[in-house]
């Protein structure tokens, strides 16, 4: 499993209603995406939940690199940079993905937490703990799934959660899903990625 990220921080002052109709016109060409586990369209929205910026944050998680750069280099992921110019993406290794307890039910909201892998600490130590975090927020009430991965490049975790409801007990960023598109998701291998 792979995850990928890039975000779009738009004017405070920017309609995000161009974004719910955006999404509500293109979302579905993912529904399809050979090598795809999921795509969640993500949306801050300054002053909602708190957020202090309007941002475009879509959230993958892949099944194939081959699908994932099929997307960002055969023709998916230029409108995006064509719309909004070339954002940077961030791409982190899977460590542990679960279907949370509302599992079946409508991901609404969505929670990413980033946080550097500290130093002096074993590798396994941190890896055992993402498994762990990950596991945690499957079980509590509202989770639809939850999933751990790093960059090593930056020796960085991740931790990425939905959510059918806008109270989740994870820290992190909380975001609205616009749309879920998930053709893969069954095929994500549950539990630990080593």
């Amino acid at each position: 499993m792979h995850a990928m990220q890039y975000e779009v921080t738009l004017p405070a002052d920017y309609d995000t209603g161009v974004l719910h109709a955006r999404v509500s016109r293109v979302g579905h060409l993912l529904d399809d995406w050979e090598g795809l586990g999921l795509k969640a369209y993500l949306l801050r929205e300054r002053g909602v939940h708190g957020s202090p910026v309007n941002q475009y944050a879509p959230f993958y998680l892949w099944n194939t690199v081959q699908g994932m750069n099929t997307f960002l280099w055969g023709g998916g992921f230029q409108k995006p940079v064509d719309d909004f110019g070339r954002p940077t993406v961030r791409q982190w290794t899977g460590l542990a993905y679960e279907e949370g307890v509302a599992a079946g039910s409508p991901a609404l909201f969505a929670v990413r937490r980033r946080e550097p892998v500290p130093d002096g600490v074993a590798l396994s130590e941190v890896a055992r703990d993402a498994v762990a975090e990950a596991a945690r927020l499957a079980r509590e009430e509202g989770a639809v799934l939850a999933a751990a991965a790093v960059d090593t490049s930056r020796w960085e975790s991740v931790h990425f959660s939905l959510w059918e409801h806008d109270t989740p007990k994870a820290e992190g960023d909380l975001f609205q899903v616009l749309h879920l598109s998930a053709p893969g998701r069954t095929a994500l291998p549950e539990g630990r990625q080593w």
